[in-house]
């Protein structure tokens, strides 16, 4: 395998890792937190919203949240002319999808929920809406980690060689 073959193969191993993370961030909260949390009274479900928000702005996750598009679009540079590319532009799209979400919806409305003053009320305008947006942007970045899998390993398909005994 040259070189070249060596680093598309990393840089596209290294977007289906960065995708899964942050698809398992969106599941997370679909299945476990906002869950839990909708079992909270108004002012801690508040309060941990905010807190978590805060939280989540660190180099790690953003290092998977942004990482992920990047890595994903230079893959989709690299592997141009393979046939595993639509899987990569597809899951490239899908990504731009839950990012856009993120951006629009979510963001927003974190936003809106850490100047509330009134928990009960911030609660009713956030939770529904947050809930349903995360579950857009999960669904749509489980789609990308789906295709960044797929092309993997059509990927690893065309650059593997059997040994020379065949076995």
């Amino acid at each position: 395998m040259t070189r070249n073959r060596t680093a598309a193969g990393l840089v596209l191993g290294a977007a289906t890792v960065a995708m899964g993370l942050i698809a398992g961030v969106y599941y997370i909260f679909a299945c476990c937190v906002m869950p839990a949390l909708a079992r909270s009274d108004d002012r801690t479900y508040v309060q941990v919203m905010n807190d978590v928000n805060d939280v989540i702005q660190n180099p790690l996750f953003f290092l998977a949240f942004l990482g992920a598009p990047l890595l994903t679009a230079v893959s989709a540079w690299q592997l141009r002319d393979q046939p595993c590319r639509s899987w990569i532009w597809t899951a490239l799209a899908a990504y731009a999808l839950g990012f856009l979400t993120t951006m629009a919806f979510n963001i927003p409305l974190n936003d809106g929920l850490s100047r509330a003053t009134d928990p009960t009320a911030a609660r009713e305008h956030f939770e529904h809406a947050w809930v349903a947006w995360n579950a857009v942007r999960a669904g749509v970045t489980v789609v990308a980690l789906g295709c960044l899998a797929r092309g993997l390993v059509l990927y690893g398909r065309r650059t593997t060689h059997p040994s020379p005994s065949g076995v």
